[in-house]
């Protein structure tokens, strides 16, 4: 027998600095209904359960299928992303959504991951090119590798692994996972490569990859299953080198 209405329970925060507090909403269920077209139901009639009116909810969204990880929240108390976490196959009783906690709140459910793109920057996670003339075809890759970078290259900086990390937080220098799997994934990439010692060097410093605690929090809760640890653990490898080859002037 399905549900007949749907509960939520929402975290409001009208700016980045008012208090929060608690909002209560019952939209009527419908069939294949997610979390995000549970907000624009709300969005609709913004009323609150007790009957009172208050602001439509605000929250970030953009694909819609689990690729920008825009709409990232904690959902009863998981960060996921909020288009994919389907209302028929979360437990029943009142559904609770509230902004991830690692990032500053710029309104309700929407975050500001800044600091994620910040730490992008510090490693260089791009491939330098020149555009102004043909470069011609690209470097061949084996299919083990394209395996493997492939892997890497479908995160989304949706900010979950960042969310569970107990090293990460707006208070520690730690870029935390998403950073720190992106240096793999370029390192690895045949022109990439070029660039591999300063990404490296980025890597070695305060809040680097020594101040990852191995708590591997971050593996668990990837909804693209990226293997962040064995990411680590090459990086550990790769930084080893490349501190031993500048010791000895190699």
């Amino acid at each position: 027998m399905p549900r007949q209405t749907i509960e939520l329970r929402i975290r409001r925060q009208d700016s980045p600095t008012a208090a929060q507090r608690w909002e209560e909403f019952t939209i009527p269920w419908q069939e294949n209904m997610n979390v995000i077209s549970c907000l624009m139901e709300i969005r609709k009639n913004p009323v609150t359960k007790q009957g009172s009116r208050t602001t439509p909810v605000n929250w970030e969204s953009s694909c819609l299928e689990e690729v920008c990880g825009a709409c990232t929240m904690l959902v009863n108390g998981r960060p996921r992303q909020s288009c994919t976490a389907l209302v028929d196959n979360l437990p029943e009783g009142p559904i609770t959504l509230e902004p991830l906690t690692k990032f500053p709140v710029v309104r309700d459910l929407q975050v500001d991951r800044q600091s994620m793109f910040e730490s992008l920057k510090k490693v260089q996670a791009w491939i330098p090119i020149d555009g102004t003339y043909d470069l011609g075809p690209g470097p061949k890759q084996s299919a083990v590798e394209t395996e493997i970078n492939y892997a890497f290259s479908r995160c989304m900086t949706c900010g979950c692994c960042m969310e569970v990390c107990p090293q990460y937080s707006g208070r520690s220098e730690f870029m935390g996972p998403a950073p720190l799997a992106q240096v793999r994934l370029f390192n690895a990439h045949p022109t990439g490569r070029m660039n591999a010692r300063e990404r490296l060097d980025a890597i070695m410093g305060r809040g680097g990859l020594v101040d990852c605690g191995n708590a591997q929090n971050c593996v668990e809760a990837c909804p693209k299953e990226i293997p962040l640890t064995e990411a680590f653990g090459e990086l550990g490898r790769q930084t080893t080198i490349h501190w031993l080859k500048s010791l000895f002037g190699k």
